[in-house]
């Protein structure tokens, strides 16, 4: 695959990215949260009571780190932090109501804001996005799969010996 493709490629999906986290941030007069904490919300919100280790490995992050998240999270009144029901030392996560209301309100405002940029677009345009959709996907599913390095090095942490 050309590289400069590639290139401008990333550069139009990041561009997608900010500029509609920014819009939608300021329409909605919404606090920043950082790109890490969106992740962890969502994820939370997608499996309700992981926990915080499980919840680091799915974001392939240190678990030091994900408990700052989570902390950080607990304090803005987005998630709820309980001890584990099987183990009490360790904990679960939940969303709270106001971060399951913070990620429908995003969500809405986000679909709403890229419906208005794609009618601004001309027709073959459009259609140009719709028909190229599938790759995207494919490209985003491939991507969200943890490289063989990565995965090399968790089972090193893990006392694995790798593949």
């Amino acid at each position: 695959m050309e590289r400069s493709f590639a290139f401008e490629l990333g550069g139009a999906l990041s561009g997608i990215q900010r500029g509609s986290r920014r819009r939608v941030r300021h329409q909605l007069g919404l606090a920043a949260l950082s790109g890490a904490q969106v992740e962890l919300l969502r994820l939370v919100a997608d499996v309700s009571g992981i926990g915080v280790s499980a919840a680091a490995r799915e974001l392939n992050l240190a678990g030091n780190s994900v408990s700052t998240l989570v902390n950080q999270l607990v304090a803005k009144g987005y998630l709820r932090r309980e001890p584990s029901a099987v183990d009490r030392r360790a904990a679960v996560l939940d969303v709270t109501g106001a971060g399951r209301d913070r990620l429908a309100r995003w969500a809405d405002e986000r679909t709403r804001l890229l419906s208005e940029e794609l009618g601004r677009l001309e027709p073959g345009q459009q259609a140009a996005l719709r028909a190229a959709l599938p790759a995207l996907q494919a490209l985003a599913a491939g991507l969200s799969k943890p490289a063989p390095e990565v995965i090399r090095a968790d089972r090193a942490d893990q006392g694995g010996d790798g593949p």
